[in-house]
């Protein structure tokens, strides 16, 4: 059923993205994760974006600093860690790109971003290009039904929630929200990497303390 929403992704890509890239959708767990991460939007450096990748389509392919961080909250095993380390991005094959999920998968968490248009660069998008992509990640939700979704940044956050938030303020503070019927638990973490990487230390102080809760329920 996530295959069905990458033509729209596909559709929207043409409208909001880089002509010469391709839509990035997710990736991982997809059956009742115990996390589902949401990221803003992709941008070139995942070289699964480029045409001539006929591999998966997932976030995050070809980077290095996120994998540090989940990496650092336990939840990517050493060798693929080191490997992901060691290897420039360029170097990523269609092989080792399903290695570093299928990871993903045995952890059980699932990677997305709200926005699935690539751009060239890390420039910020208006509140109404995410906007467009809302009820597709809603629809995500619903399809993959994960225990704990865990929105990063302060734009994000409020796109999804549909309130004001600061990150800063509310840090491992557990929100509902009701979707197509359902509640979901929300968390709202710093940015880690980017512009926001200096806050990397405190998202993964938040992410260690959620993952802890979950593990108790």
């Amino acid at each position: 059923m996530l295959e069905e929403l990458n033509k729209k992704y596909d559709k929207l890509q043409l409208k909001y993205g880089s002509k010469e890239l391709d839509s990035i959708y997710n990736g991982g767990c997809t059956e009742s994760p115990d996390i589902c991460f949401v990221f803003m939007n992709p941008t070139g450096r995942n070289i699964a974006s480029l045409k001539t990748w006929k591999g998966r389509k997932s976030p995050w392919i070809g980077t290095k600093n996120i994998w540090t961080l989940f990496y650092n909250i336990g939840l990517l095993d050493e060798d693929i860690y080191k490997q992901i380390i060691e290897i420039k991005g360029k170097d990523w094959t269609y092989e080792f790109a399903d290695k570093v999920y299928d990871n993903v998968t045995k952890y059980k968490y699932f990677i997305t971003n709200l926005g699935k248009c690539t751009q060239v660069d890390a420039r910020p998008l208006k509140d109404e290009v995410y906007l467009q992509y809302l009820k597709l990640l809603y629809k995500e939700f619903e399809i993959i039904n994960p225990k704990v979704i865990v929105l990063f940044g302060n734009q994000v956050s409020s796109l999804v929630l549909g309130t004001k938030i600061s990150v800063s303020e509310c840090r491992c503070k557990e929100f509902n929200k009701i979707i197509n019927g359902k509640v979901y638990n929300f968390y709202s973490v710093y940015y880690p990497v980017g512009n926001g990487s200096f806050n990397a230390p405190k998202a993964i102080e938040d992410l260690k303390y959620i993952l802890n809760n979950i593990r108790i329920l």
